[in-house]
């Protein structure tokens, strides 16, 4: 079996950025009510959280409907990162609306974080006829602008870097870390030099490069590693420069059953975890971060907003999950919640937010 088809699916298309942002113009139109911040408390007897992260990730049209900055802070959370490109968060950010949000952040004591499928702004396909060779060849050994890049074309890191500054000028996270991602899920270039090269490699060869060009504009700035899919095996030959750190998202397991149990999934959850533990070796736990989909409408629905589904959630199956990630050492959490939005709401009630966030604060 090859290592393409030992990864796995699960239910989804794993290009997330192709389905989820839907339906801007009609949430610009809808009301959010905003009331004052509840108190996010503490854990039990005051001792500070095991986890340091404790978030959510949300598409702009959420921010649309709901008063997310209030949300958060009654459950107890930390940080809202904002979801899907950087060319929609970067206009959303720029409206009344978007700065609105960032100043109810501020006063609620919410950070702030940009998670980001971005490499068709990062590097525009328009650009293709100028230079194909920017952009990956293909299985057929041809050049394609259909997905990520050629990370041995220095034109190509050159467009790549000039645009996360560009971006991280507008969407500057309050907490240093940046989430620019790969067309996750989508492979990588196979040209003469990529091809010696695992997904993972070429995508921390680009995540390096980043990095130094995000340090220009702001020395504390940190880059995410995505393992997602075709980026689970862990680099081996391409070392993280300092300031990369790993996210972890096993979206192929299942959610009915904690990923502490190996044989779930047919062995899916046993894989996961191996590849966690030796992504932890290469990248480091102390600043290590899970994205789970506990709370991810959009997965759930499949990807349809106007067809949303109940969460099925599972407070124990969430607690014995997190309860494997801290016995790891990991100390940021965080979970898509795509499409909570107040249709949501009104066709199912309050979700499980402050369950969420009250499992992440009594851990420890």
């Amino acid at each position: 079996m090859t290592e393409e088809n030992r990864t796995p699916s699960s239910q989804n298309d794993p290009s997330r950025r192709e389905f989820l942002f839907t339906g801007l113009q009609v949430a610009a139109s809808l009301p959010v009510a905003f009331s004052r911040p509840a108190s996010a408390g503490r854990s039990p007897r005051g001792q500070v959280p095991f986890f340091t992260t404790r978030g959510v990730v949300v598409t702009t049209p959420d921010l649309m409907t709901l008063d997310w900055p209030q949300r958060a802070a009654r459950a107890g959370l930390t940080t809202i990162g904002t979801h899907v490109t950087p060319s929609e968060v970067s206009e959303f950010i720029q409206t009344e609306r978007g700065r609105e949000f960032v100043a109810r952040c501020k006063e609620c004591g919410i950070a702030v974080e940009h998670e980001l499928h971005a490499m068709s702004d990062l590097l525009p396909r328009a650009l293709f006829e100028k230079d194909p060779s920017m952009y990956r060849v293909n299985e057929q050994g041809q050049r394609s602008p259909d997905f990520n890049c050629c990370v041995h074309s220095s034109n190509a890191i050159e467009v790549v870097c000039e645009n996360v500054v560009k971006y991280a000028e507008i969407l500057r996270p309050t907490t240093g870390r940046y989430f620019y991602w790969i067309d996750d899920g989508r492979p990588m270039c196979q040209c003469s030099r990529c091809r010696l090269y695992s997904d993972s490699e070429q995508s921390l060869i680009l995540e390096n490069e980043m990095l130094r060009a995000l340090r220009r504009v702001d020395a504390r700035a940190t880059l995410a590693h995505l393992a997602y899919a075709r980026t689970m095996e862990p680099p081996v030959q391409v070392k993280p420069a300092s300031g990369i750190f790993l996210e972890f998202a096993p979206i192929g397991r299942t959610w009915s059953e904690p990923i502490s149990r190996r044989e779930a999934k047919e062995g899916q959850h046993g894989r996961y975890l191996d590849w966690l533990d030796s992504n932890l070796a290469v990248f480091g736990k102390d600043d290590a971060q899970v994205l789970e989909y506990w709370l991810d409408v959009s997965l759930f629905s499949s990807w349809k907003r106007d067809a949303k589904k109940r969460l099925p959630w599972k407070r124990d199956v969430f607690l014995e999950d997190i309860a494997a990630y801290a016995d790891r050492g990991i100390r940021h959490v965080t979970s898509f919640a795509a499409y909570m939005d107040a249709d949501y709401v009104k066709q199912y009630g309050e979700p499980p937010l402050d369950e969420y966030g009250e499992g992440l604060r009594r851990l420890g």
